[in-house]
């Protein structure tokens, strides 16, 4: 697998069409042009995708037109599609490929949609208790500028922690919970049946990346409090961590561009949309899938 990213090999001489780009930041990302992936990819392309996820965290993939079928074809490439225990308004369920947008009831941009946990930092599905592998968004409408998707590299950010901090949280567990992030986002609070769907459940604080070994902080919106911790005292310490795994250093910022498709690793990177744009104006609208992944440890 590391063979296919040989820096001595040109990547064109296996794939034609294929361009690795160099890393976008010190924090991650890296873009893979001359890629159509309204069609099925072979095993070798495969392998390249899977390799540079795991190296660079995020990919982006420029000038893609894909359906929403077509999105969920290219999702099952790694793995097993996750439902959403969102629901509309109206009491429906989002589609396993819904639209992540600015839009109220009506179609008309706001800046107080229904949802806006997107806006805080957060890892997608952590309330679950076998929560999101990988995330994919693929941008079909945008502001004319602004707009943009951060995000914060977790493993980075416990590699840098003090030696004390990193004794004082071993072995901490975090209670996450659907209806505490959507209290906590100022979204329409969480139904009945939400909350009977997805119950809070317990993660390690420090996780363990399963396939690279990394050890990550596991944080964001949906953590509510630490297990067993005087909750203030509980609160008080993952802020405090938070705000450390969110400077400028950890972070990579993604300027969407019509076509991009981009897909990222939820196992080590905390990300937000950014409402750095005129929210009231112009409509922004992005179609997500998202794979089911493994129990944290």
């Amino acid at each position: 697998m590391t063979d296919l990213l040989a820096r001595d090999r040109p990547l064109t001489a296996a794939f034609p069409t294929v361009q690795l780009g160099p890393r976008l930041s010190p924090a991650g990302g890296v873009e893979i042009a001359g890629i159509d992936l309204s069609v099925p990819i072979d095993a070798a392309v495969r392998q390249l995708i899977h390799r540079a996820f795991l190296d660079h965290h995020i990919v982006v993939f420029p000038d893609q037109a894909l359906s929403k079928d077509q999105q969920h074809a290219f999702t099952l490439t790694f793995g097993e599609l996750e439902g959403h225990v969102g629901r509309h308004a109206d009491g429906r369920r989002y589609d396993i490929v819904h639209s992540v947008t600015n839009l109220d009831r009506d179609g008309n941009p706001t800046k107080e949609p229904d949802t806006r946990g997107n806006y805080f930092w957060h890892t997608d599905k952590s309330y679950h208790a076998v929560p999101s592998l990988l995330t994919m968004l693929h941008a079909v409408e945008l502001p004319p500028q602004g707009g943009d998707t951060q995000f914060a590299n977790t493993a980075m950010a416990y590699a840098a922690l003090p030696e004390e901090t990193k004794a004082r949280i071993a072995g901490l567990r975090v209670v996450h919970s659907w209806e505490s992030s959507r209290r906590n986002s100022g979204s329409r609070p969480a139904s009945e049946d939400e909350i009977r769907e997805r119950p809070p459940v317990v993660h390690p604080l420090v996780r363990a990346h399963p396939e690279t070994g990394a050890k990550t902080l596991y944080l964001g919106l949906h953590a509510s409090h630490i297990d067993g911790m005087p909750e203030a005292e509980g609160r008080g310490l993952l802020a405090e961590l938070l705000d450390h795994a969110t400077q400028p250093e950890f972070i990579y910022t993604h300027h969407w561009r019509m076509g991009d498709l981009v897909i990222w690793d939820n196992r080590c990177l905390l990300h937000r949309a950014v409402a750095n744009y005129e929210m009231t104006q112009h409509r922004r609208i992005l179609h997500r899938t998202v794979v089911r992944g493994t129990a944290p440890f």
